[in-house]
């Protein structure tokens, strides 16, 4: 059997994140209000003509594989990137964090699309804090800092959102909130994991320091409407 993490969005489609899901058995999506992933049950021409009737005509449509996957017909594959996928069965022993961290809540979803917005930690939108729990960092009353959830498939949990303003970086923000919110996700029984750019080695290294391990190397995938 594959492993659950092969096919996340998939996966998570079909679990977690089931009530937010558009399509059917044979392609889903997330809800555009929360996000832009999407994934077809297999390669077969009818499950491909569904995904691409849920990309919308304006947007964008985002696939996480293990492999490439063709473009669907009147689609094109806008950009292709590979990712490192990590997990985290144990965090690394670490002192508490001399910053104060803040549960981020629907009062503050403006200034959290501000920031992600600013700093592009990857795909988010509008309703993205609702997929899970948020934490974050303020100074001077200002977000500055935050990380949160995203996948959810049964048992394993997705860190996602790690974002800091450029004017506030290399004090740690990061580690700390992302520390906060795997340790939250054990506390409840499940495995945290997360996926990082390949080129993006700062990152790769933090993520290695707080207990993560590289599992897969994967493929994100952009589709969008041909013109």
């Amino acid at each position: 059997m594959s492993h659950p993490l092969d096919r996340p969005v998939w996966n998570a489609l079909t679990t977690g994140w089931a009530h937010l899901a558009e399509g059917d058995d044979r392609a889903w999506r997330l809800d555009r209000g929360h996000g832009v992933f999407g994934a077809a049950a297999d390669r077969s021409a009818d499950s491909l003509a569904a995904l691409a009737a849920l990309v919308p005509d304006d947007g964008e449509l985002w696939m996480v594989e293990r492999a490439d996957w063709p473009a669907p017909p009147g689609l094109h594959v806008e950009r292709a990137a590979g990712l490192v996928q990590m997990v985290c069965e144990q965090l690394t022993r670490a002192s508490p964090p001399d910053f104060d961290i803040v549960n981020l809540t629907e009062d503050d979803a403006d200034e959290m699309l501000a920031l992600a917005t600013l700093t592009k930690p990857g795909p988010y939108v509008r309703h993205t804090n609702r997929l899970g729990h948020f934490v974050g960092v303020r100074r001077d009353g200002a977000l500055i800092a935050m990380a949160g959830e995203r996948m959810k498939l049964p048992g394993w949990t997705e860190v996602s959102a790690v974002c800091t303003h450029p004017d506030h970086r290399g004090r740690g923000y990061a580690g700390g909130l992302m520390r906060t919110v795997a340790a939250r996700m054990i506390a409840r029984g499940e495995t945290p994991w997360l996926t990082s750019y390949a080129t993006n080695a700062g990152a790769i290294a933090l993520y290695g320091s707080l207990g993560f391990r590289h599992r897969a190397d994967m493929t994100a995938t952009v589709l969008v409407r041909d013109i």
